[in-house]
């Protein structure tokens, strides 16, 4: 991976910003994501100040993150389950033969 961190400007409701990424494509995903998020919460209700907008959106954000953490989490101890239970019928089949 490059250490090489280029300026990225990205469109966050309505307003620019200059970002600092390793990838230009990644980073424009992420703030095109942060900017659905906030136009979502923003549409929904339209009367709150930007910073009620922008705290909810980093709330829904923050909690699709935990819910994909714990999602990983569940598969990465099937998998372990999974390579231990190979594992041991490997074993068995060895000491078989």
């Amino acid at each position: 991976m490059s250490t090489d961190r280029k300026s990225i400007k990205v469109r966050i409701f309505g307003s620019e910003y200059p970002l600092r990424g390793e990838s230009e494509e990644f980073t424009q995903r992420v703030a095109t994501y942060v900017d659905e998020m906030i136009n979502t919460i923003h549409t929904r209700i339209p009367e709150q100040p930007t910073l009620t907008v922008a705290v909810l959106s980093a709330l829904n954000i923050t909690e699709d993150l935990f819910k994909e953490r714990d999602r990983s989490r569940a598969v990465g101890a099937l998998v372990e389950d999974e390579v231990s239970k190979l594992t041991n019928y490997l074993d068995n089949c060895l000491r078989e033969v």
